[in-house]
């Protein structure tokens, strides 16, 4: 699963195979916990991110929602900035 950025521990990723599914969503791992974040709402769809760690997630997809879109829809991966 491609990277997409990491910060505070939490790494950042997104799958484009035939089984992943809407709605479109980000992979958030932190330790041993995950989550899938829904891209539109910033929601966890699944997982078991701690609240604190799923608040850094959403800040940083408000701040590039519309580049992970276009990357889901596109299937095509690029770096993006790390939360500051």
């Amino acid at each position: 699963m491609p990277e997409i950025t990491r910060f505070y521990g939490i790494i950042i990723k997104m799958f484009f195979k035939p089984k992943e599914h809407e709605p479109s969503h980000v992979h958030a791992l932190y330790g041993e916990y995950m989550g899938e974040i829904n891209i539109a709402t910033g929601e966890m769809i699944v997982g078991d991110l701690p609240p604190k760690a799923q608040l850094l997630v959403r800040e940083w997809i408000d701040e590039h929602r519309t580049q992970l879109q276009d990357m889901w829809d596109s299937q095509s991966i690029k770096k993006l900035p790390p939360l500051k």
